[in-house]
């Protein structure tokens, strides 16, 4: 708006008009869609000049009036608050209106976030999407939008949201399965999709065994899944502990191909566990006994 007012006190200014409380109604619609040709009349005779400004600059168009005034369709694209003035020598008429976003989705902005993340987490995945016209104006009036979330595992996640000046969000949970997932948001005949990899959750019943080999105790985890039954990622640290009179041995190593092993000394009495993060395992007293 500040922007507007000077560039309007800039154009009664370098035309020397009076106030634009002092001038005559333009006829001008209270509104029109970006991109509408339309028409102005211009009662008179003689030739003036016509000023409309909006948020992009101003059109500057010498007229004869006594004829109406042709607006293009290209003329007018930017929504917004505009300000017209047609000038001539001795008189003035001025008008405001405003250029609205067409109804008509051509593009949308998709925001889906995280782009990693386990599964099975309750409303885990969000996505925001923004739709504009073909001239990139922001609609501003309610327009539905579809949003669906698939994976192979499980029967497609879909959500209708109706935008609020311009924006739409939901959440969505991620499966129960590891493995991508199709998110993809619909406004009208637009769409963008986003692809959402869900990896495994935390382990879940993570259990060792222990078995001498020579003066050492090889341990062993079993295969170590998620509670949903997924394979856990390689990589993942598990931390075997001994403890025994007056010492203890801890032993960091990651998962390899769904299992953990280590190896320890052979302590008689030794107290053996295991945990990754903070999911503890099965504990295992050693008495010299294979």
């Amino acid at each position: 708006m500040i922007r507007i007012a000077c560039i309007f006190a800039c154009i009664l200014s370098a035309t020397a008009l009076p106030a634009p409380g002092q001038d005559a109604s333009l006829d001008v619609p209270k509104s029109v869609v970006a991109g509408t040709a339309f028409s102005i009349p211009a009662a008179g005779s003689g030739k003036a000049t016509l000023y409309i400004a909006g948020p992009d600059g101003v059109l500057k168009r010498d007229v004869q009036l006594g004829q109406p005034i042709a607006i293009a369709a290209s003329d007018l694209d930017d929504a917004g608050h505009y300000i017209a003035v047609l000038a001539s020598d001795s008189s003035s008429q001025t008008a405001q209106f405003d250029v609205i976003a067409a109804n008509q989705p051509a593009s949308i902005s998709f925001l889906a976030r995280p782009s990693r993340l386990p599964v099975d987490l309750q409303n885990g995945i969000t996505g925001a999407v923004y739709v504009f016209d073909s001239y990139g104006n922001l609609i501003t009036s309610p327009v539905p939008v579809n949003f669906e979330l698939s994976v192979a595992s499980a029967p497609a996640q879909t959500r209708t949201v109706v935008t609020n000046l311009g924006a739409a969000w939901t959440g969505m949970n991620s499966a129960t399965k590891e493995g991508n997932a199709k998110f993809m948001a619909q406004a009208g005949n637009v769409s963008a999709t986003r692809v959402i990899e869900q990896v495994p959750g935390e382990p879940c019943g993570l259990k060792m065994s222990a078995q001498k080999v020579g003066d050492k105790l090889n341990l062993v985890t079993e295969p170590l899944r998620d509670c949903g039954g997924n394979a856990v990622s390689d990589g993942t640290i598990v931390t075997f502990t001994e403890t025994w009179d007056g010492g203890q041995t801890t032993v960091d190593v990651p998962l390899k191909r769904d299992i953990a092993q280590a190896e320890v000394p052979a302590h008689m009495g030794a107290r053996l566990s295991v945990a990754t993060g903070v999911v503890m395992g099965n504990e295992i007293r050693w008495e010299g006994k294979e």
